[in-house]
């Protein structure tokens, strides 16, 4: 196809490309359009594929010009890419069409290409490891959690204070001052479920007992036209009930899980924390290694790969849609850093042929499957149905480049 195209921008990942089609090249393709559709539509009075080719110009005029624009669209881009050799990020897109009867067609592609990592340095960095200390009152936290997780509530006739679990019949009165029939809620005092007037109000109360006040709601109260507001609220305290912690002891131990005694669930615990925070000083010695090796070359990242990290994000945190933008903007440098976190990974794993082999995932897999007391066949089956192959050799291939990494670099 004649086609002329012009190069507007050419920096870091994005390309600018202004491209114009002649009117000659237009009427050709329009024509041989045209003579397609007339091969196969039927229109009335002529037998399929018999109706004249102005005819079905004339009928399908709209849809030809689609046709014609997304043909020339798709040749320029190909043409780009064929011509510079690009290795495209995104799917192109189109801006300021301008497509006039007897005028030619020109439009803007923007494309985005994936970036050319050249990593001078790798090496030569040095990195704390957090020390990851595991502290006796971290174990006694997280036993205190499983104590509260088998916490049992038992009714109370006294007043209730914070902590305490309430069930309340509660109403606020409308705009015009009227008192609306009350609602029950459930609710714990001090958890942070109702505003403090309402929770102090309640705690004046014995099982019962009602009290109507005015109460003050809170500046910053989620419902932005309520906040400073006071309205008249009545409350009427139905029940209430306290907590009972289980008795920290061997028996405990046993109802948790499979633990002889009190010592051993605290030593298991205990474990667990340590390796969590191994775990974790890992993930942070890594983490300072890429921010020092993408410190040292920079480079630009797609932004349509950023958009698309953030827009998973934003699916897996059911985030509103009127807190999307706010949210973006928040998450932006987060998704830019994983996004080139992810690509020195992948460069360093093609360069230094780091990548996961078969023979490194049939390996993992075997582990698997002796952890899961399983043949290993089976086990492949299963991660191969769920898609969890390409997880395990992402994973792989990052082990391999940490641990190339780490025997270059400088661990404090």
């Amino acid at each position: 196809m004649d086609i002329q195209i012009t190069t507007k921008k050419s920096e870091g990942v994005e390309r600018l490309l202004e491209v114009q089609v002649p009117v000659e090249a237009i009427r050709e393709a329009e024509e041989k359009t045209a003579r397609r559709y007339a091969s196969s539509v039927r229109l009335p009075g002529f037998r399929p594929g018999k109706a004249p080719p102005q005819l079905v110009k004339k009928r399908f005029k709209d849809a030809i010009r689609q046709q014609v624009i997304e043909s020339f669209v798709q040749a320029a881009f190909q043409e780009v890419v064929d011509r510079e050799h690009l290795k495209v990020a995104s799917q192109p897109h189109v801006h300021d069409l301008k497509f006039n009867e007897g005028e030619p067609l020109t439009f803007e592609l923007h494309v985005e290409v994936r970036p050319e990592i050249a990593l001078a340095r790798t090496q030569g960095f040095r990195v704390s490891r957090p020390a990851g200390q595991v502290t006796d009152e971290q174990v006694r936290d997280q036993v205190e959690q499983m104590r509260e997780q088998r916490a049992s509530w038992h009714p109370v006739e006294t007043k209730p204070a914070p902590g305490d679990m309430v069930t309340l019949l509660l109403a606020t009165s409308n705009e015009d001052g009227s008192m609306p029939e009350g609602k029950d809620y459930r609710i714990v005092l001090g958890g942070g479920q109702a505003i403090p007037g309402i929770e102090e109000l309640a705690m004046e109360l014995s099982p019962g007992e009602t009290i109507e006040r005015a109460v003050r709601w809170p500046d910053d109260f989620p419902d932005e036209p309520q906040r400073g507001k006071s309205k008249n609220v009545r409350i009427t305290l139905q029940d209430v009930k306290r907590k009972e912690l289980p008795v920290l002891d061997d028996a405990f131990a046993r109802e948790v899980g499979d633990f002889e005694s009190l010592d051993t669930l605290q030593s298991t615990v205990r474990r667990d924390l340590e390796e969590s925070a191994k775990r974790d000083a890992d993930a942070t010695v890594r983490q300072h290694l890429l921010d020092e090796i993408a410190s040292a070359n920079p480079f630009a990242v797609p932004p349509s790969w950023v958009n698309q990290l953030i827009d998973g994000y934003v699916q897996a945190y059911r985030v509103p849609d009127e807190e999307r933008e706010k949210f973006a903007g928040e998450f932006r440098p987060i998704a830019e850093r994983q996004v080139r976190r992810d690509l020195i990974i992948d460069t360093i794993a093609e360069s230094e042929g780091l990548r996961a082999t078969e023979g490194d995932i049939d390996d993992r897999v075997a582990e698997l499957a002796k952890k899961r007391n399983a043949e290993p066949g089976q086990v492949y089956a299963s991660l191969q149905k769920a898609g969890r192959l390409k997880e395990i050799e992402h994973g792989l291939t990052e082990e391999k480049v940490f641990n190339w990494l780490l025997e270059r670099n400088t661990v404090e």
